[in-house]
């Protein structure tokens, strides 16, 4: 039987589930593909770790330039980051092998470079694992709404965060106390900035907005915040007004400008991407004659994550090379990435007030006097701070409008503290 040589650099968690996969369901792979799947070798610095897995000692090496000297088809690079990374996925697409990647920080900021020299070389770059873990999200804009044209794009595209805002609203806790469980559990760094700072989601819509809008988006285009600033009073209010507070990653063609943000996001509770809960990663998709799609399940971890880099692996075996739409190398028009000032929201406010007479007549004037209408407005008993909570929603407004109005309601002597300002999309 023909066979595939494949050779994989980063033996950790994910590069150890891909070694798990592709010998453990080795005849399962061939049967259905009709080619046999061999490992060429397994670089990592921690040979002792390699060998447990079963991979015979010839096959192992210490150092992933060296590993590149050896003959393979496809070259796994699982090892993170944006320096070594890139320099060795760099120099097996010179060498004219195939590579599949899980690195999604890597594409979205070096993506274009890669994909051209991809192109020119004639082979593949595949990276089913970086967005979504074992979710086919990027197969599904690739293949299965190729015809269509894309009009947004919903995800919560981060497991972490997730997990934190599940723990923040099931259980009335605080930030603190639910990133300490998530680490606790393992679902969190013990540096976890990337995910709770929105970043790592970035680097994820970057990539999916690149696939779906035909242009070429880094992570630089993306307007980021993220949840350490979210309180369980914003979560009990938003419950209120019949929302739940969510991580959401968001890429959508507006008047055909192209808005990408990832930001904490007030979505309607009965909505299907509010019962996302935990560790679990969605996206929902609307085409423009599929209408929505969406697309569930574990968005990181070991086997999930493998499975997805197998898939692009069987995908260069049974010669699937489609990687980027074509378009995003030919010159013309593309969509303009819209400024965060001119995003156009509905916005949920909460300012600390004095208790006293007033305090509503002087909020609502200075957002009357930036053309902001107050959807829905409550004050409640109770106290933070040495003052209470002042809450509104208001219709779409000009992101730049509200920001100049809470500026200068900022500056009122009845308010004690910065305002909390949290965005709504009504999906």
């Amino acid at each position: 039987m023909e066979s595939l040589k494949v050779g994989i650099i980063g033996c950790g968690t994910v590069g150890s589930g891909v070694v798990k996969l592709l010998t453990g369901n080795k005849k399962v792979i061939s049967e259905r593909i009709g080619k046999d799947i061999e490992i060429a070798f397994v670089a990592d610095r921690d040979v002792e770790k390699v060998k447990r897995l079963g991979i015979p000692e010839e096959k192992i090496v210490d150092d992933g330039f060296k590993a590149l000297n050896i003959e393979c088809d496809v070259v796994v690079e699982l090892i993170g980051g944006t320096t070594i990374a890139k320099d060795i996925v760099s120099l097996a697409i010179e060498k004219g092998k195939h590579v599949v990647t899980a690195n999604k920080a890597l594409l979205a900021d070096y993506g274009e470079e890669l994909f051209k020299k991809a192109k020119k070389k004639g082979v593949s770059l595949k990276f089913e694992a970086s967005v979504g873990g074992g979710i086919p999200v990027i197969k599904a804009l690739r293949e299965g709404l190729v015809g269509n044209r894309i009009k947004r794009i919903y995800g919560i595209i981060n497991g972490t965060a997730n997990y934190i805002l599940t723990e923040m609203t099931e259980k009335g806790i605080t930030f603190d106390e639910a990133l300490r469980k998530a680490q606790e559990l393992g679902y969190a760094e013990a540096d976890p900035t990337l995910d709770v700072e929105g970043y790592d989601a970035a680097h994820k819509i970057a990539i999916l907005s690149t696939l779906s809008f035909c242009r070429w988006v880094k992570t630089e285009n993306v307007y980021v915040r993220g949840i350490k600033d979210i309180t369980p009073v914003d979560i009990e209010l938003a419950r209120e007004f019949g929302y739940k507070v969510k991580l959401l990653a968001i890429s959508k063609l507006v008047d055909e400008e192209l808005e990408v943000r990832v930001h904490p996001t007030m979505i309607p509770e009965d909505h299907i991407l509010s019962n996302v809960n935990g560790v679990f990663n969605a996206c929902l998709i609307e085409g423009d004659f599929v209408g929505d799609t969406l697309y569930y399940g574990k968005g990181a971890g070991e086997k999930p994550t493998a499975s997805a880099v197998v898939s692009d692996i069987v995908d260069i075996a049974i010669g699937n090379k489609y990687f980027v739409p074509e378009c995003l190398f030919k010159e013309g028009d593309k969509p303009k990435i819209k400024a965060p000032e001119e995003f156009i929201s509905s916005f949920y406010l909460r300012f600390t007030a004095v208790d006293k007479p007033g305090v509503l007549a002087k909020i609502s004037k200075i957002l009357a006097d930036y053309g902001i209408s107050i959807k829905m407005a409550l004050q409640k008993s109770i106290n933070i701070n040495g003052g209470v909570p002042v809450v509104m929603t208001t219709h779409p407004a000009c992101k730049s409008n509200v920001q100049k109005a809470i500026e200068e309601i900022d500056k009122l002597d009845v308010i004690l503290k910065p305002t909390f300002v949290c965005m709504i999309e009504e999906l």
